[in-house]
């Protein structure tokens, strides 16, 4: 199966940086979202992108036409019936997806694969919601899409060999590298991350160290780019919160338990960077 169009639902970070490493493989790709101003705003997203390659001499401003001419705004789902391939990059909340997949299930051909985005919900669960289990995948892309080499490829129980096959090859289309994860609760990257995170915030919260204090230890000490806490301000609390629930909820295990600070922060709408403020202010 040749994917010529792709699909992506949802046009914010994740989304428009999927869009964007789609259209400079060459695909011709249809960005949805609920409103208007959200598919604007992505484009805005991936426009500025561009303007700071051109300005560093790693793209001309043709290239850049070129590429934004092969990405087409919706805001109807029901575009997504001319595409091959779909990946769903909505906010991480399980009956979001599930309403989508039902609708896509819908809107789209039956040999199209419907890839979800996910960072922590079952391949499976997403599946079932649908009459085209076989043609369900994870593909987890990583924030900044259009700089991290890393996506996580999730087959559920019933995703077929052909789709998986179909889906690692279009990673490598997209520059990326691609890893194969089983299906569990946050699969690789956020079962390991996650709890990272989440203990760094309970060492918060119980005074074991500054904001500063416990990502200076991990950054110089670790070698990480940058500390859980800056970290989790960049994902957004409540991305966090909902992968660490889903972890909680799907492994009964206590080690997964949400800290009680993320959950006032969220609560507070304090989100991170999204919102001007999180564990820092921006």
């Amino acid at each position: 199966m040749e994917i010529q169009t792709f699909g992506v639902i949802g046009a914010g970070q994740m989304g428009s940086g999927i869009a964007q490493v789609a259209a400079m493989s060459g695909l011709n790709v249809v960005m949805n979202d609920i409103q208007e101003a959200f598919v604007d705003r992505g484009f805005k997203t991936i426009e500025k992108f561009f303007d700071r390659s051109i300005e560093k001499g790693k793209m001309t401003a043709e290239q850049k036409a070129e590429v934004m001419g092969r990405i087409k705004p919706s805001t109807d789902i029901n575009d997504m019936a001319g595409t091959d391939f779909v990946v769903e990059a909505a906010t991480e909340n399980e009956a979001l997806k599930f309403e989508i997949f039902k609708m896509l299930d819908q809107a789209c051909r039956p040999e199209v694969i419907l890839g979800s985005n996910t960072s922590s919900i079952p391949i499976g669960r997403i599946a079932a919601q649908t009459k085209r289990p076989e043609k369900v995948i994870g593909m987890h892309f990583m924030n900044p899409v259009p700089i991290m080499k890393l996506v996580e490829v999730i087959r559920g129980i019933a995703t077929s060999d052909e789709t998986f096959q179909i889906t690692w090859q279009l990673s490598e289309k997209f520059g990326k590298t691609p890893a194969e994860s089983s299906d569990y609760p946050g699969f690789i990257a956020n079962r390991i991350l996650m709890p990272m995170i989440n203990e760094a915030v309970f060492a918060l919260y119980h005074g074991v160290g500054t904001r500063e204090a416990i990502d200076t230890v991990m950054k110089l000490g670790m070698n990480h780019p940058m500390g859980p806490l800056t970290l989790a301000d960049l994902i957004g609390l409540d991305t966090c919160l909902a992968i660490m629930e889903t972890l909680y909820d799907g492994f009964k295990d206590s080690k997964y338990r949400p800290c009680p600070l993320l959950r006032k922060y969220v609560e507070a709408g304090w989100l991170g960077r999204k919102t001007g403020r999180g564990f820092y202010e921006y």
